[in-house]
């Protein structure tokens, strides 16, 4: 009986001893299911359409591009082939990503600079609230105040706790240290730009290196430290923007290009009205075709994009050597399509930057998340930039109540939404397969590289296109739909009436 009994209490207590760990595992699980995120969000600069390696025919274009870890990024999340941003140029476009609102709601004009008004609530500020540390490391651009620390545009007025990076369109790749900055005649362009990289409310100057490497180099310092709180991090890379052909050697090697000189404060190197020997000049000669000829322009455009991969590949291996892949939500995305000056391709779509096209507002876009998001999924419904903000507020536990909010969350999604764009003269809107628009090309009257794909009609009268049977905006339908035309004109203005701040 003894022996019995002994058997009884013994099995009891594995009993209640595996129900305990049982509990405790389960506890453990629900935590780990309802601890926030940590969000890399990456921006990337003119990427073209068919230079995404993730889609599924993207080599139906071009077999030449080498992106093997931005690939990475469409294997382990979903890919959203049918992405839009608010604006074809940089400034208008990176404003909605931060605040999930038309940032034409505020900017009248849709012009290249809509600023940032104090009213209006961003991501960073979102997160920041909800717990989050947070960074931003890279181009900030959001087309007003460059170059200033103390305005509401500088990342630290507007939510990031740190911020390394540069105020303005772009930067030199190469020239980021204080000598070049003291020996050049005009170091503050909006584009033109060269020096020391804003850190926080001071300067730091980078007497060697590239760009591209010194923002992946930061980026790994910055998720390697010790995190009391989940992060929120923004890498704003500047490639593949102008100057396209500053790239490392090895790079320019492999696609077969020569080295271009640099930047040198005492040469005579003149453009235009630019004074000789300044930086504009030097910038403007080689922001377009002409000095590079468009078959090499191309080769460029491929090599800087391999460096901006392998950069890529370097922050996601440091994700996982640190363990934060297991809870780290990553975004990708471009802020316009591929520009026409470059080199990018946009193939099959029409036009590029600078207009309402296709080729300038839909773009290369991914999310990836373990356990919450698809992995290697191709999502066709098409979501916009717009969506970002509520997808991370939403993932990082955050319940926005601002009702004027465009964008709706990834993980909920909603059929034949009506989406909208403005921009300077032109407009357009889409609903289902349907879009219309005035789309009228701009992209400063110069050469397009051979990449370039023209619009069938290059005016500011109304055209209507099926984008899910012809996403290249071929065919204008415009007269056999008169009522899917005047349907979609008066959606648009509904939402001009009701939304643009007067």
């Amino acid at each position: 009986m003894k022996k019995i009994a002994f058997l009884l209490i013994l099995s009891l207590f594995i009993s209640c001893d595996s129900d305990k760990k049982k509990n405790e595992t389960t506890e453990q699980n629900s935590e780990q299911k309802n601890e926030q995120p940590n969000i890399l969000l990456i921006v990337i600069d003119d990427q073209g359409y068919a230079d995404f390696s993730p889609f599924d025919n993207y080599d139906t274009y071009d077999t030449t591009v080498s992106s093997p870890n931005i690939a990475r990024l469409g294997k382990s999340g979903t890919v959203y082939s049918q992405a839009y941003v608010t604006a074809p140029v940089c400034s208008p476009s990176r404003a909605g990503i931060i605040t999930g609102k038309n940032q034409f709601r505020w900017d009248k004009p849709a012009s290249w600079g809509p600023g940032l008004p104090d009213d209006i609530k961003t991501l960073p500020e979102y997160l920041k609230e909800a717990g989050y540390h947070t960074a931003r490391i890279g181009k900030n651009d959001l087309g007003q105040n460059f170059h200033k620390n103390d305005v509401r545009e500088y990342p630290l007025q507007h939510g990031y706790d740190e911020f390394l990076g540069f105020s303005a369109h772009a930067h030199d790749y190469w020239l980021n240290s204080q000598s070049i900055k003291d020996r050049t005649p005009d170091p503050y362009g909006t584009s033109a730009l060269l020096g020391p990289l804003m850190h926080n409310m001071s300067e730091k100057s980078y007497d060697k290196g590239y760009l591209t490497d010194i923002l992946t180099d930061e980026s790994i310092d910055y998720l390697k430290r010790e995190h009391d709180k989940p992060f929120f991090l923004t890498l704003a890379y500047s490639a593949v923007h102008h100057l396209i052909h500053e790239v490392p050697k090895k790079y320019l090697d492999k696609y077969n290009v020569k080295e271009i000189a640099n930047y040198d404060p005492d040469s005579l190197v003149t453009f235009g009205n630019h004074k000789p020997g300044s930086y504009s000049a030097y910038y403007d000669k080689y922001s377009r075709v002409g000095a590079i000829n468009t078959d090499d322009l191309r080769k460029y455009y491929l090599a800087n994009l391999n460096c901006l991969d392998d950069n890529i590949g370097r922050v996601l291996d440091a994700l996982s050597e640190t363990g934060l892949d297991k809870n780290t939500l990553v975004v990708f995305i471009s802020d316009n399509g591929g520009s026409p000056l470059t080199g990018a391709n946009n193939a099959p779509l029409t036009g590029g930057k600078y207009s309402l096209w296709e080729g300038g507002i839909r773009v290369p876009m991914a999310v990836s998340w373990p356990g919450h998001v698809d992995a290697g999924k191709i999502e066709k419904r098409y979501v916009s930039a717009l969506d970002i903000l509520p997808t991370l507020t939403k993932a990082a536990g955050i319940a926005t109540t601002d009702k004027d909010l465009d964008g709706i969350s990834l993980l909920d999604p909603k059929e034949e939404r009506l989406l909208v764009w403005k921009w300077q003269k032109t407009w357009a809107a889409r609903q289902g397969k349907w879009k219309i628009t005035n789309a009228k090309e701009n992209h400063w009257k110069s050469e397009p590289s051979a990449q370039y794909i023209a619009p069938i009609r290059d005016d500011l009268t109304l055209k209507l296109f099926d984008i899910e049977a012809d996403p290249g905006e071929r065919h204008d339908v415009s007269a056999q739909h008169p009522e899917i035309v005047k349907k979609l004109q008066t959606e648009y203005d509904a939402w001009c009436d009701a939304n643009i701040i007067k």
